[in-house]
């Protein structure tokens, strides 16, 4: 068979797809260990969930985990675009800043890698998913406070949809946390996804 033939032939199966097969979108999610199963399977991690819910409710859309465990706001910043062009997602959910507020990095230069990671995700044509963290009380108020603060400002600023908290509604739950006290169990999953699809189920319609 030529290659005229080959490329006729090609083209004619292309157009006989389904439109579904057209209509798809990756949701990339970008954050940090509390996103990447830490201490589970990939299957009971609430990015799996995501994709099982998406699929229960008919939704074409592939979910991508780009997490890695220990990621700061910097490394986040740093592979942005390698990972905005990889992946070209339709979504871009950034759940980052944890592993900076542990280890007490100046705050200025946290937002400003999250910053840098939306506006690459908006220039992109990506919708932005940011999600808000909050920090232990024994951290202080004086960082605490502007810490969660630059969430809610970053998401005003760059008009982004913002979950306020990942683990909204586990605090006070230490059954939900494994033995390290900082890394959700399989049991809260579920929390976390119900509160990241509160935010993220507009930008999908």
């Amino acid at each position: 068979m030529d290659g005229v033939m080959l490329r006729r032939l090609l083209v004619i199966w292309l157009m006989c797809l389904p439109l579904t097969a057209w209509a798809g979108g990756t949701i990339l999610i970008y954050g940090d260990s509390l996103s990447a199963a830490y201490g589970l399977s990939q299957d009971a991690g609430w990015p799996a969930l995501l994709q099982a819910r998406l699929k229960q409710k008919a939704m074409d859309y592939t979910v991508l985990n780009a997490s890695i465990s220990g990621e700061t706001t910097s490394g986040g910043a740093a592979r942005i675009a390698e990972a905005l062009k990889a992946h070209q997602p339709k979504v871009v959910i950034v759940a980052l800043g944890a592993n900076d507020g542990l280890r007490g990095l100046p705050l200025a230069q946290m937002r400003t890698n999250l910053a840098k990671i939306v506006r690459a995700s908006e220039k992109a044509k990506s919708r932005v998913l940011l999600v808000g963290m909050r920090l232990p009380p024994n951290y202080g108020e004086t960082y605490t406070r502007p810490f969660a603060q630059i969430y809610v400002d970053l998401a005003r600023e760059y008009k982004t949809a913002l979950a306020p908290f990942l683990l909204e509604g586990m605090a006070e739950q230490r059954e939900l946390f494994q033995s390290d006290n900082l890394h959700p169990t399989a049991q809260a999953q579920p929390i976390i996804l119900d509160n990241i699809w509160t935010a993220l189920a507009p930008l999908l319609k």
